[in-house]
């Protein structure tokens, strides 16, 4: 087997100013330390070089300068900042460069990381769905919840890592809808998401391989009296620390219906090597799908480490098959 050198695209948590005005979770989507050195492990399990690019910018700085970069092929975990394209910066560069990638190429991130277009596509497939509706306005906002309902979920149409995310995003009345609207707009310049609130268990599904396949589906902890995923809300979120509970009895029956969909909603957005899939039980008890990562993370504590631990596989060993199946579709 040849040895190969794979470039690594990332940013790292703390490396990147805050900006006047932007939210305190503006990068929460980067990543620690660890999170890369877990993916050189891999590499090097594999008999490979890991090389780190840095982030997008680095790599345009790089191919500006026409510095060779000196990679076969690129692992991107690259978030970006700032748009709904900001996830597929990496990938255009890189396509534009001649060079191939791991995972999603860049308008299955885009189109994925646009929540709402990742529901319709979703949907579409025959994956179940919450109603939902795009707002931009507070009286958009005030128009859809009488179409939807209360209680509703707010959040960030284009976001990820829970960001935007706190116990007020439950919006049980009239009375919160406009002040947690205004906020999603102020602060993250953006349209809000709602959605009816799914008052169920939450689950989540890893999605590897070619052809796609569903690892096992992991319950998420919901804080007890908002009934929020508790990765979500933050120690200083309004009301103190969540009250972790897992309230859902995964049966087979639900467990395969989980896979399939997450599956399904791969499928659907043409997803590649991996991504995690997030679900809701509605009040009938019926998986709902929330959205879909196709950039799932990595991290020692993330879903892919515990499924490694629950599987009893060193993590490095987990990860390295993850990434040889990516690699054998790419013909490498």
């Amino acid at each position: 087997m040849a040895r190969l050198r794979i470039g690594l695209l990332f940013e790292l948590l703390g490396e990147r100013a805050p900006r006047p005005g932007e939210p305190p979770d503006a990068d929460a989507e980067y990543e620690p330390e660890s999170t890369i050195e877990a993916l050189e492990a891999a590499i090097r399990e594999l008999g490979h070089e890991p090389l780190r690019l840095g982030g997008p910018r680095a790599l345009l700085a790089r191919a500006a300068a026409g510095e060779p970069l000196g990679i076969d092929v690129a692992l991107d975990i690259a978030e970006g900042e700032g748009t709904r394209n900001r996830e597929a910066w990496a990938p255009v560069l890189l396509e534009m460069l001649g060079i191939p990638a791991l995972g999603s190429d860049a308008l299955t991130l885009s189109l994925s990381l646009d929540k709402a277009w990742a529901k319709d596509v979703a949907a579409a497939a025959g994956v179940r769905t919450a109603p939902h509706a795009s707002v931009e306005s507070v009286a958009e906002a005030e128009a859809a919840a009488a179409r939807l309902r209360f209680p509703l979920f707010a959040k960030p149409r284009w976001e990820g890592t829970a960001k935007g995310i706190r116990r007020a995003s439950r919006i049980d009345s009239a009375a919160g809808l406009a002040p947690e609207v205004t906020r999603l707009l102020r602060d993250y310049r953006q349209p809000a998401l709602l959605e009816t609130f799914l008052p169920g268990a939450e689950y989540t599904v890893c999605v590897v391989g070619t052809p796609a396949r569903a690892l096992p589906v992991l319950q998420r902890a919901l804080d007890r009296e908002s009934g929020i995923g508790v990765h979500a809300l933050g120690p200083a979120d309004a009301g103190g620390p969540p009250d972790p509970h897992t309230p859902g009895e995964l049966t087979p029956e639900l467990d395969r219906e989980l896979a399939a969909q997450a599956v399904a909603a791969f499928r659907a957005l043409r997803c590649r090597d991996f991504s995690r899939a997030d679900f809701k039980l509605d009040a009938s008890g019926r998986p709902c799908f929330l959205e879909i990562n196709p950039l799932p993370t990595f991290a020692t504590d993330g879903s892919f480490a515990i499924l490694a631990e629950l599987l009893g596989r060193p993590y490095a060993a987990f990860l390295a098959d993850v990434l040889a199946e990516g690699l054998r579709r790419l013909g490498l």
